[in-house]
């Protein structure tokens, strides 16, 4: 809200300085945003009178002036402007003025000079070229009255102060430069100047037939029928100038009284063409499928939602928000019916977003409006109209239906100082709510107060509070430095930091995204398996209607975004919450009921492997690249891996991650009908994990170094082709001394060789379906150099193991 500090000061006028009044509304709650002078510094820019205006010799656009600048004699003037004649007063640069700085940012000096040989004594000015406003048709008019010679910038005072204001939702009664008054008297004390409004005399008998069919869309309808009245005068100066300070564009006298009052008191209304209304006027909901043209030009179309006013033919109004275009006034209007009224703010909260649009009338009803001041208002307006346009004043109707019940708020002292933080007296608080002017009943160390009709945000104890809190001066609250012991978090050392495991990451060449946990429904079916994902009630957009449970959706819209854009490899990460539902959560002040919230770590491998080099192409990244990042990733623990079916990955080509026998995740290539319909040229590999899992890792357990030699042993078993390295190693793990076989591994796999006839050939015993694994494995002992019977024995019962577990038998 943006309006002049000398009309603030016509209210109440505190012997405070201009800053020194801006701090105080913002400590009081009142937050002054910006404060700025009305123009720009200028200096010897004068009241100048046009005496004569005569045509330049030498150019057909150029006029010579005669100015009497209060100087004795007259000045010779060359002016271009289309509006300077004779009899007019405008601003006057005399010589040696300097005006504010143009498109160059120099300050612009006025010198005496010649213009197509006629000599110029001097620049008559425009009010674009002051930086008044942005209007350069023409000379900027002066009032008749204004004294020649005098300086322009205290004609218009111009060194006055704009201040706007950053109010928040609650605040509502400061919607008004009135109502800014009234927290300032009461912040520093200084009298509040309320201006009587004095009834305009009925001298017309002409009414409006009012019907009001929803006492929950309108408490309040007032209004009044003035007749005769002439609308091609033209605002006052004074009024136009009040209006553009605050923001507000002069549209006619007519408008520009509604919307002078309601920058005064705070309370819109609207004034009707009364020989355009069909009859009477109906204050209802609207019905689907009527349609309404506004002032702005705009056709909506309203449903049983949205209160209208209309007539016995169609809807003219949009209830508190705008007027339609089928009544409104005009340079042929000659009777109005000026209408004020109190809209219940959840009848009107949310009309004007549903239409993309915004009304300062909307703004003020959604927060509330004071209702009591209906009539008030209407007198205003008419005082205002028949003082500039003239007429006579009918009769105000006024239908008083269902108001805000005034419910009292109990304050209690103890709790209001424990709250601020600071011990306070009962008077205290009562002193603060006096200068508030809010009723005050004083009990046994309570307030209780019962919020007049402009305060629609005093509804519960903590309202008082601040009320208290503000008034008594948030400068004036103690700096109490905490009691609490404040000591350090220390973590586990059996736990790594989530900057490691990113930092890990990054060191592996993965980059770290940030995404929405709001994703797209259909990702939840296709990459999760999630047939009942968490809905939004609000979502901020369509396709972001669902919380997500997995992070691959994400990390996927990450690699199409690259790809898109040429990109040729992407290696990425993400580290995010999900979503899954649980009914074994209960509310806490971390939890949400039935919402399980885990941390998961994500990545995403596409493209080379490497960089392409002189020698050859790049390697394209495949399942084993990732799965050795996993394991790195996880060290010092030992990753495992077994086959998985997942809806998002290849079903042959997919793995789960398990450690120590639990699983903690998946990794796998995406599945062909998801690579398909993202249209990636080959699939990406993406794993995703529980973080819990990947931060936990084992305490460091000082070993020995083995004394002895440590003895190796190769094998090479023949077994059938669906024997598995997992299944191999964990029967020979099975049968071995762990005190003796201290590592094993698979160093070969040989498999006979296909003939294009497909017959097998021959090939160290091997038969069609088999295939041969070697393992090397190493034998060592802490308690002796173990000798070559310990280790054959060890040999033998590891082969025989296999034999009856998996049907192998030792190569030959």
């Amino acid at each position: 809200m943006q309006f002049p500090e000398s009309w603030l000061r016509e209210f109440c006028n505190p012997p405070l300085s201009s800053a020194e009044l801006a701090e105080t509304l913002t400590m009081g709650g009142f937050e002054v945003e910006e404060r700025r002078p009305v123009a720009p510094p200028f200096s010897k820019v004068v009241v100048g009178e046009i005496k004569e205006a005569a045509q330049h010799p030498n150019a057909d656009r150029l006029r010579v002036c005669q100015v009497d600048a209060g100087q004795g004699a007259l000045l010779n003037i060359v002016c271009g402007a289309p509006n300077a004649r004779a009899g007019i007063k405008v601003p006057l640069a005399l010589v040696g003025a300097e005006l504010p700085p143009g498109e160059d940012g120099k300050p612009f000096s006025i010198k005496l000079g010649k213009l197509r040989g006629v000599e110029s004594q001097g620049m008559l000015c425009s009010a674009r070229e002051l930086k008044l406003s942005d209007d350069h048709g023409g000379l900027l008019e002066l009032a008749a009255d204004a004294p020649i010679g005098a300086d322009i910038r205290e004609v218009l005072k111009l060194d006055d102060a704009l201040l706007t204001l950053k109010l928040t939702p609650n605040l509502a009664h400061g919607l008004s430069v009135y109502g800014i008054a009234r927290e300032l008297a009461a912040l520093t004390g200084a009298p509040l100047k309320t201006p009587a409004i004095t009834p305009v005399a009925t001298t017309a008998s002409a009414k409006l037939p009012v019907k009001v069919e929803a006492p929950e869309l309108c408490g309040r309808f007032s209004g009044r029928v003035v007749s005769g009245v002439d609308t091609k005068v033209a605002t006052p100066a004074w009024m136009i100038d009040r209006l553009a300070r605050c923001g507000q564009r002069s549209v006619s006298p007519l408008v520009d009284i509604s919307n002078y009052v309601m920058f005064e008191y705070g309370q819109p209304s609207h004034i009707f063409d009364f020989d355009k209304i069909h009859g009477g006027l109906v204050v209802r909901w609207g019905k689907p499928g009527e349609q309404l043209k506004l002032l702005n030009g705009n056709t909506v179309t309203v449903d049983e939602k949205v209160g209208v006013i209309a007539d016995d033919r169609e809807v003219e109004s949009l209830a508190g928000i705008m007027g339609g275009d089928a009544t409104a006034v005009s340079d042929d209007t000659r009777n109005i019916y000026i209408e004020a009224a109190f809209w219940w703010p959840e009848s009107v909260q949310g009309r004007s977003r549903r239409f993309n649009f915004s009304t300062d009338a909307g703004h003020r009803f959604e927060r509330g409006v004071d209702p009591s001041r209906t009539v008030a208002i209407i007198e205003r307006i008419t005082q205002l109209v028949v003082e500039i346009c003239g007429g006579e004043a009918g009769p105000i109707d006024d239908q008083t239906l269902r108001l805000p019940e005034a419910k009292p708020v109990t304050l209690r002292v103890e709790r209001a100082a424990r709250v601020i933080g600071m011990p306070l007296t009962q008077a205290q608080c009562a002193d603060a709510l006096r200068r508030l002017a809010l009723p005050v009943e004083e009990g046994n160390g309570t307030l209780v107060i019962t919020p007049p009709p402009h305060r629609f945000d005093l509804v519960i104890e903590e309202d008082l509070i601040e009320e208290v809190a503000r008034l008594v001066g948030y400068n004036n609250l103690p700096t109490t430095p905490p009691l609490a012991p404040i000591t350090a978090r220390i973590r586990p050392e059996a736990r790594r930091s989530r900057s490691s495991v990113r930092q890990a990451l990054a060191s592996l060449g993965y980059q770290e995204t940030i995404n929405f946990s709001f994703v797209e429904e259909h990702w939840e079916h296709e990459l999760a398996g999630n047939a009942n994902p968490i809905k939004l009630l609000n979502p901020i957009a369509s396709q972001m209607s669902v919380m997500r449970s997995s992070l691959m959706g994400s990390l996927l819209q990450v690699l199409k975004f690259n790809v898109d854009r040429r990109a040729a490899r992407a290696r990425v990460f993400e580290i995010g919450r999900v979503f899954l539902r649980d009914d074994k959560v209960k509310t806490t002040d971390s939890t949400v009921q039935g919402i399980h919230q885990p941390m998961r770590v994500a990545g995403l491998a596409w493209g080379d492997g490497e960089e392409a080099r002189w020698e050859g192409k790049g390697r394209r990244t495949d399942f084993f690249d990732v799965k050795g990042d996993l394991e790195a990733l996880l060290a010092p623990c030992v990753a495992t891996f077994a086959p998985v079916e997942h809806p998002a990955l290849h079903p042959g080509r997919a793995a789960r991650v398990l450690v120590d026998g639990h699983e903690i995740g998946v990794v796998g290539e995406l599945h062909p009908r998801w690579r398909q319909k993202w249209d990636f040229a080959h699939a990406p590999v993406l794993f995703e994990l529980d973080l819990d899992a990947v931060v936990a890792r084992p305490v460091p357990v000082a070993q020995p170094v083995a004394k002895h030699q440590a003895v190796e042993r190769d094998i090479a078993v023949v077994v059938a082709e669906s024997v598995t390295h997992d299944a191999l190693m964990s029967a020979i793990r099975e049968v071995a001394d762990g005190s003796l076989l201290r590592e094993l591994s698979l160093f070969d796999i040989y498999r006979p060789v296909v003939a294009r006839d497909g017959s097998v050939a021959a090939a160290g015993g091997l038969a069609p379906g088999e295939k041969s694994m070697a393992v090397r494995l190493s034998f060592n002992s802490d308690a002796a150099t173990l000798t070559d019977e310990q280790v054959e024995a060890a040999v033998h019962a590891i082969v025989a193991q296999l034999g009856a577990r998996l049907g192998a038998r030792l190569r030959v």
